[in-house]
């Protein structure tokens, strides 16, 4: 498949793209209906939200999802294992609509889990994840859903904070999102938490932050102790998305400075 350098604006994008005669025609497909769309304002408009520079076609996100799912129902009655190579195959692109459209498909994978996929999980965060969109997409739902239907799961999530990937330190906060809205894992988010609580990288400190505004909703008290405890080691970047939620009175308590 040959894609013109005008849809992108830029040679360097297109280097990106694999270029094979094995491609699977599922991604062809994917690959000729995201150029066809693709906006070169949009584009450089989500340059916005990136410190890091992202790879893209360009386009509203209701626009990737229609084609994510128009898609999956092509290839959902294929075996996981050729689903994961195809979820490889999109995100060796390094187009963020691409690795939307995994996460949109794994996410579908969910009755199909096994405890053992998470090192498919660990392996993509390594490999192929390069920025926070395409992290968040992964990990909050994929992850996250594995970790609930496999306790002992989060275990791993544990050792991820020991990475030097800064992806994966944020994606084992970030995996455990859903879960703590829900009132679940609180040791375990505090656990993380303590983890990351002196990481340097600011991706990875409002990831944890994240994970504690969340747990939040259902445990204040908790939350808002944990924070009280740790306040003088906690990035303030990290205190502030976890008491966003909290009341007034309680966020006051929390950002004072001691004399």
């Amino acid at each position: 498949m040959r894609i013109r350098a005008a849809v992108y604006g830029s040679a360097s994008l297109i280097s990106r793209l694999p270029q094979t005669s094995h491609m699977d025609p599922v991604v062809e497909a994917i690959r000729q209906e995201f150029a066809a769309l693709a906006d070169p304002e949009i584009r450089k408009n989500a340059q916005r939200f990136f410190k890091e520079e992202v790879a893209c076609y360009g386009m509203k996100t209701s626009a990737a999802t229609a084609i994510a799912k128009k898609y999956w129902k092509e290839v959902r009655s294929r075996d996981k294992q050729d689903i994961f190579l195809l979820c490889e195959e999109l995100y060796a692109s390094g187009m963020m609509e691409e690795a939307f459209v995994v996460s949109t498909w794994v996410r579908q994978l969910a009755d199909r889990y096994e405890p053992g996929d998470i090192a498919v999980f660990r392996r993509w965060m390594e490999t192929c994840i390069t920025n926070w969109a395409a992290c968040d997409g992964l990990c909050s739902h994929a992850v996250g859903s594995l970790v609930e239907m496999y306790p002992e799961c989060v275990q791993e999530l544990k050792r991820w904070t020991q990475s030097g990937n800064r992806w994966l330190r944020r994606a084992a906060a970030v995996s455990l999102i859903i879960p703590a809205r829900r009132g679940g894992f609180l040791p375990d988010v505090l656990e993380i938490s303590d983890l990351l609580l002196a990481d340097q990288d600011d991706m990875v400190r409002k990831g944890y932050g994240w994970l504690l505004k969340e747990a939040s909703r259902l445990h204040e008290r908790e939350v808002f102790d944990y924070v009280m405890r740790n306040k003088h080691a906690m990035p303030r970047v990290s205190l502030r998305y976890a008491i966003e939620v909290m009341p007034e009175d309680l966020r006051a308590e929390a950002m004072k400075k001691d004399r």
